[in-house]
């Protein structure tokens, strides 16, 4: 590689013909006049005038400013932007690439103001508001850097009003054959769509209330190791498989929970697999679909066991043939659980389906519902949960949003929802005013 610093290539254009033109006339001026061929006065070149001095001078400045900047892109990206190759471009640390950008760093605040109807509302997810008046729902610090040639570190640490939290850290490979890929540390499993995801790439202020019944406030997640193959078949197909730790009350809550239960074999583990699927339908409509699996043990007895199954969609329609910044996508995810408790078995279901419309480069409107089942027993009754025992008929929920981003680094989201438990007497509404601001460098999302 030379070692010359890179020009701009509009100062390079300018020194060389301020260059060329000054050898020119110095050359005439060296030579001495021949008497059989004068040549005409106004053929000779002409020195270099005051303004293209200044041009010059002016196009160096910027040379200057270019080679200063250190290597490697440290802008910013939008935490609502869509990757839809599901590719993120590497950035190298100083120590391989020479510059000065070793950590990517980025602030997210996520607040909302809220109103509910109801003195109690239903609202189970860690993020979500959950009463009146102003909720701070998170500042996430985000941190990511290539280590080394072989793994990729990345991490996220929540601060809210009361206390810090690290919801992710984990070590990423990056030069395993046969198109296999292994993460270590604590992460979000990659069971079905929205529970691998973080707040800012909701679609809704809150998370559908199926993932914190099943997994607990904060989604799944553990300590753990995932291991993942990309097949070579002809079209996108993705293998996923870990083994996480099966504890915690917000984040295994339908496994060991709460129970600070001890690891005594293989069996003791939180395992998941999914499958994913793309599909490019056409050039302007392409398809994901998943199946997802995870089982482990849970608090009921020695032995018994949960199992979760679900199976996720999203369809994405963007006219990239036609000149429109439109896009409307359909996402859903149905789940069925089954547990295994003291001298029966319980089960339930539950899912949503949502569309969002982005109308325009900075407007989109959207639809959610929600629907989940009272846990009933091997007989058809409905149980008695040990989980939730006031859920003893259907829940549903509604709600519409209208988002509305200024820049790509800011977003106001206003919502409203109609939630009707069967247990409850009446629905209980709310109402949300969500702002959300990003500061720093952020990746852009999977697809």
């Amino acid at each position: 590689m030379s070692s010359h610093p890179r020009r701009h290539p509009r100062a390079l254009a300018v020194v060389l013909a301020a260059q060329l033109s000054a050898s020119a006339a110095w050359a005439q001026e060296q030579s001495p006049p021949s008497s059989e061929s004068p040549a005409p006065a106004e053929d000779a070149p002409a020195a270099v005038t005051p303004e293209e001095m200044e041009e010059i001078e002016k196009a160096l400045a910027a040379d200057e400013k270019e080679r200063a900047r250190p290597n490697g892109d440290t802008s910013p990206a939008s935490p609502t932007a869509t990757n839809d190759s599901g590719v993120t471009p590497l950035k190298l640390p100083n120590a391989i690439s020479g510059g000065t950008n070793f950590l990517n760093l980025s602030f997210i605040l996520d607040m909302a103001l809220a109103a509910f109807s109801s003195k109690e509302p239903l609202q189970e997810g860690a993020h979500d508001p959950t009463k009146n008046g102003f909720n701070l729902q998170q500042l996430e610090l985000s941190i990511g850097s290539v280590v080394d040639p072989y793994f990729r570190f990345d991490s996220n640490i929540v601060f809210s009003q009361f206390g810090v939290e690290i919801e992710e850290a984990y070590v990423t490979t990056l030069d395993l054959p046969a198109s296999l890929q292994v993460r270590a540390g604590q992460f979000l499993t990659r069971f079905g769509r929205i529970n691998a995801t973080h707040p800012h790439a909701w679609a809704f202020v809150d998370q559908p209330f199926v993932m914190s019944r099943y997994f607990g406030a904060e989604g799944n997640r553990g300590l753990g190791v995932e291991g993942s193959w990309l097949t070579p078949l002809p079209w996108y197909v993705e293998v996923v498989g870990s083994a996480t730790d099966a504890v915690g009350e917000a984040t295994a809550r339908s496994f060991f929970g709460a129970d600070a239960e001890r690891v005594l074999s293989p069996l003791d583990f939180q395992l998941t697999g999914a499958l994913k699927q793309f599909f490019p339908l056409s050039d302007d409509i392409s398809l994901l679909w998943g199946l997802s699996a995870a089982t482990g043990p849970n608090a009921t007895g020695y032995r018994n066991h949960t199992s979760i199954y679900g199976t996720d969609v999203y369809l994405k329609f963007r006219p990239i043939t036609s000149a429109s910044s439109q896009q409307v996508t359909l996402q859903a995810e149905v789940l069925y659980r089954r547990r295994q408790v003291p001298e029966d078995v319980l089960s339930d279901w539950g899912g949503y389906a949502q569309t969002v419309w982005r109308f325009s480069n900075r407007w989109a409107t959207g639809v959610r519902y929600e629907f989940g089942t009272a846990a009933k027993t091997q007989e058809g009754r409905v149980a008695t949960d040990p989980l939730d025992p006031e859920w003893t008929a259907e829940r549903q929920r509604i709600t519409a949003s209208l988002t509305y981003w200024p820049t790509e680094f800011s977003r106001l989201r206003l919502q409203a929802a109609t939630d009707r438990a069967g247990w409850r007497a009446s629905p209980d509404y709310s109402a949300f005013l969500a702002l959300e601001v990003v500061t720093g460098a952020h990746g852009a999302h999977a697809f």
